[in-house]
């Protein structure tokens, strides 16, 4: 089994969803549902660049007025969905991305903010709030708006502190522009900064892996990601038909070590945070909701996932924002492309989420929630029998070496009918 099939950061993948018919009504969609901890993600579809590893859902080089007009139609899909909602539901925590949410000048940050604030009614002083921003845009004036808003934690791409590392991975950038970045953050004063580094790139060695750890734990952060290069298809990096290997196992196990021996505890495959550093919140992915505002955003229930078409390629891309952009607020009260979730999956769901962390699965909470035990559920004897999962009568927990091989075991752990539907997605 290949260490690195797929990165599983939601089940079902949106490569899973389609056309919802009829589209329900958003205010039939929550009406069951427990609305007390919410997560509130707002996507802000920009970027100044494209990276070659990027398959994210963005556009580069938006103008102004393409940005303005965004915002305007975020302002009726909040006030569309906020109408659906019940009106006790709570957010108990928030996050923008993209895209690069701080490619915003500092007043449409603002304008931003109001938005989940004043329209869907997040409490952003009381709640932890989370931003993803880049070196060339996490300028002091952005980030002084999120400071007085309430931001806990801001999450930076810097994915290698060597120049020509880089650009191997088609990210010009600047050290210096990089430490420029993470010295104003730093002055802004956040709780949390995370450092997201990549390792795979074309020409990294273990040396220069090691560089670019300890470049990154000279600011301490709270929290670092470590990312495996994957060359995805329509991508920069993908359009070259380049081959790389795996050494990316290998690494792994440094930086991990690497990490670990510096005082970072492991979180998840990818994960490493300061012990006592993490910042509680209500909110559990397993359980509990998330409402999704913007084109490239997810939402879910326990029983629907859903939200607005995907794409990687340029031009389609551009085309759904272009749609998004003109919709009237009525379009916005209607769930249109999403995944429908049968018992069994929701099962489904629930071990992958939770034992793709190193806290692993709550055998407990499982029983509780669907009558019936996990392994009951779903054998995992031959993950056990490669030394990848272990178990007691309280925890069903990935070991070391099945963390390390955690983007095999959650694509395995999907259902046929995901796979087929993964399969059959034309990708544009």
């Amino acid at each position: 089994m290949r260490p690195y099939e797929a990165y599983v950061y939601a089940y079902p993948h949106k490569t899973a969803y389609r056309e919802l018919d009829p589209r329900p009504p958003l205010a039939d969609v929550w009406a069951a549902e427990p609305t007390d901890a919410l997560f509130l993600y707002l996507h802000v579809p920009f970027c100044e660049m494209r990276c070659g590893f990027c398959n994210l859902f963005t556009r580069t080089g938006a103008p102004a007025e393409l940005v303005s007009a965004y915002l305007d139609a975020l302002g009726r899909q909040a006030q569309a969905v906020r109408q659906a909602l019940p009106d006790d539901a709570r957010f108990a925590t928030t996050a923008i991305g993209g895209g690069t949410p701080t490619y915003l000048e500092a007043a449409e940050l603002a304008r931003l903010l109001d938005l989940a604030e004043q329209v869907m009614g997040a409490d952003l002083a009381a709640t932890p709030l989370g931003i993803e921003t880049s070196p060339a845009t996490a300028t002091p004036d952005r980030l002084t708006v999120l400071a007085e808003r309430g931001t806990t934690r801001v999450s930076i791409g810097v994915q290698s502190f060597i120049d020509t590392e880089a650009k191997a991975a088609l990210r010009p950038q600047r050290r210096a522009e990089v430490e420029t970045a993470l010295a104003a953050i730093r002055d802004a004063g956040f709780p949390t900064l995370n450092i997201d580094l990549i390792y795979g790139i074309a020409g990294q060695t273990p040396a220069t892996w090691r560089y670019s750890l300890d470049a990154a734990l000279a600011w301490r952060p709270e929290e670092i990601y470590l990312y495996p290069l994957y060359v995805r298809p329509l991508t920069g990096l993908g359009l070259l038909a380049r081959e790389w290997d795996d050494q990316r196992l290998g690494l792994y196990r440094q930086g991990r070590d690497h990490l670990l021996a510096a005082g970072y505890e492991q979180v998840s495959m990818r994960m490493f945070r300061l012990p006592g550093t993490g910042s509680g919140t209500e909110y559990c992915c397993q359980t509990d909701g998330m409402v999704g505002l913007g084109c490239g955003a997810r939402s879910y229930t326990a029983e629907l996932h859903y939200s607005f078409e995907y794409a990687v390629g340029v031009r389609h891309v551009r085309a759904i924002i272009d749609e998004f952009v003109g919709l009237p607020a009525a379009a916005f009260g209607v769930a249109n492309v999403g995944f429908a979730l049968d018992d069994l999956e929701r099962r489904r769901r629930h071990l992958i989420q939770s034992l793709l962390q190193a806290d692993g699965l709550d055998r407990a909470a499982y029983q509780a929630r669907f009558g019936t035990d996990v392994l009951a559920d779903f054998p995992l004897g031959a993950f056990a029998d490669r030394g990848w999962v272990t178990d007691d009568s309280a925890h069903v927990r990935l070991t070391p070496e099945g963390l390390a091989h955690s983007d095999a075991i959650g694509p395995a752990l999907f259902s046929s009918h995901v796979r087929d539907l993964m399969d059959s997605y034309a990708l544009r």
